[in-house]
């Protein structure tokens, strides 16, 4: 049995969080839109339970399947992964309406929800949808309101959900505002991107970044910072010899970076599937990340190396 979402039982002071143990969690992306098979989308959370995945996730566009409903559909062909959305457009959503989404997910698919949530960014989307853009604050203060409204409810019994108190919540991002209302409100981080100043970018100055990134979690968390589990988004990983790198996704976070600089970020790994475990061990033990998701594009590369460390 895999370990529970809340990990180990927690101590007091830094040890209670490199105790906690690894997670690892797969994210589909646009090919879930082109695949246009159920079969297909089953077929692929199979694969990812059969590598050892504690999480699949799925993404939240105009462009993909509807998230709740897929996630049925694949935790009806899975039985020990999590399933789970990365993430929500909260702007999307009205907090009741969505509290009522999650609820019937969660007592669906038997407990096994894990809800993901952002802030929104892309512009695009919003007019696509025929809605307002609100500025970069506003969504913050949306997003706050729709955690703070979800919990109320669920906390009431009104709706019902089957984990108690309640489904456990990530959110995603890497600002400080949204941070600092995800270190009071959140279960889980992700850290979408780190930030870097100056040029060139090399892994010293990312790491270090990193390390500014995560301690303003834990600034901002209070004493709440033993709850909480913190992690990061990998955006791309290659695995000696396990065929192209695929830098795509690092490209479209950061377009500015040269290739060898992508290279440098903390999220893009690469090397023998020893040396990416050994970065994941130092990444816990300096920065308390332990929380870790990948593209499905790297699934069967990065279970080679989860599987050294486990």
């Amino acid at each position: 049995m895999r370990s529970s979402r809340r990990g180990l039982p927690l101590s007091t002071g830094e040890c209670a969080l490199t105790d906690r143990p690894f997670r690892f969690g797969v994210r589909f992306g646009a090919n879930l839109s082109s695949s246009g098979s159920v079969s297909w989308l089953q077929d692929q959370a199979r694969k990812a339970e059969d590598l050892g995945y504690d999480v699949i996730l799925l993404p939240d566009h105009l462009t993909t399947p509807a998230p709740f409903p897929t996630v049925a559909a694949l935790a009806a062909v899975t039985t020990e992964p999590r399933l789970g959305t990365f993430v929500l457009n909260a702007a999307f959503y009205n907090p009741a309406l969505l509290a009522r989404e999650v609820s019937s997910t969660d007592l669906l698919i038997e407990g096994r929800l894990e809800l993901g949530l952002g802030a929104g960014w892309a512009r695009k989307e919003f007019d696509e949808a025929g809605l307002p853009f609100p500025t970069a604050g506003q969504r913050i203060a949306h997003l706050e309101r729709t955690i703070t409204e979800i919990r109320r409810r669920f906390a009431a019994g009104d709706p019902p959900t089957r984990q108690q108190p309640a489904p456990p919540i990530l959110v995603g991002g890497s600002g400080d505002r949204l941070l600092a209302v995800a270190a009071i409100h959140a279960d889980i981080i992700s850290l979408a991107s780190v930030p870097t100043t100056g040029r060139p970018v090399t892994t010293d100055a990312v790491e270090r970044a990193l390390g500014e990134r995560t301690a303003y979690i834990r600034a901002a968390a209070g004493r709440r910072i033993q709850e909480l589990e913190l992690g990061l988004t990998l955006g791309a990983v290659y695995v000696d010899g396990t065929g192209e790198f695929d830098l795509t996704l690092p490209r479209m976070a950061a377009p500015d970076l040269a290739d060898d600089e992508l290279l440098a970020l903390p999220g893009v790994l690469h090397g023998s599937p020893g040396s990416i475990a050994e970065t994941l061990q130092r990444y816990r033990e300096m920065y308390h990340l332990t929380h870790f998701v990948v593209p499905a594009t790297s699934m069967a590369g990065f279970a080679e190396v989860f599987n050294r460390i486990r």
